[in-house]
Order: C-alpha cells, then structure tokens, then sequence
C-alpha cells in the first residue's frame, strides 16, 4: 500500500511520462484538478489549455523524470525535457496535490549543459537518479 508521499509522487511520475513522453492528451483529464492553475508564463491557465498543449507537443520531445522530494501536498521534481526548446533542457517542476489530482504546477528551466563544459566537471542531469527514485515508489 502506498503512504500519501509514495501516491503524490507516483501521481507525478505518470503526469509527466504521460504528457511528456506519451503524449497522452485524456491524461490531463484524469490527473488534473478541474480548477488546476499554472504558474508557468509561457503557459494559458486550466486543465483545457495544457490538455491543447500535449496535443501540439512535437514527436522529438521527450521527458526523463529525476530525483523527487516530497513533502505534504508538495512534490519537486528534477528532470530533462529535450524538444522544448533548441537545446535540452534541466526542468524542477512543484506540484502541489490536492483530492488525489494535481492542482497547481510551477517550474523552472535551464539550457542543459555538458559535464566537460561545467565548473564542476559534473553532470546536471543523470538517468541513474530515476533508477533510484522508482525503487522508492515500488509497492510494499
């Protein structure tokens, strides 16, 4: 059984592959609050306009779900999305669940850089962490 945590994070696992991987236009029906509100400027408000939105999504874009933390009706997850814009991009995306359905969603992007081209010599984004964030949402 899943605790409330394990839920809203699985909730926005399948929000995001379906949408942005699917392209999964009744999922916004399903997963979205009725009187769901965006955040982000570049994107109309309500569940009718994201629903507009998957539906015009380019074939070539993709979403790679990262590490999530949650707490309460809040979950962050860290992401790349490539197709959304020239270059891929690293995306936190917030959500905050309410009765079960999404409800309200900020995010923020960043043009992906390469590891050899960072100060760090590190990688921005890495499949592994999705590998690790999954096991957690396995059923007990």
């Amino acid at each position: 059984m899943y605790s409330n945590t394990e839920h809203n994070k699985a909730l926005v696992v399948e929000a995001m592959t379906a949408l942005f991987q699917r392209k999964d236009v009744e999922a916004v029906a399903r997963l979205y609050s009725p009187h769901y509100v965006q955040h982000n400027p570049s994107i109309p408000q309500g569940r009718d306009a994201l629903a507009a939105l998957v539906a015009k999504l380019p074939a070539d874009l993709f979403y790679e779900p990262g590490i999530m933390v949650a707490e309460g009706p809040y979950v962050t997850i860290h992401g790349r999305i490539r197709g959304w814009a020239p270059k891929p991009q690293i995306v936190v995306d917030i959500f905050r669940i309410e009765n079960g359905l999404l409800a309200e969603h900020w995010d923020v992007l960043q043009d992906e850089v390469d590891a050899g081209a960072t100060q760090s010599g590190t990688s921005m984004f890495s499949p592994e962490e999705r590998a690790t964030q999954l096991e957690v949402l396995k059923p007990e």
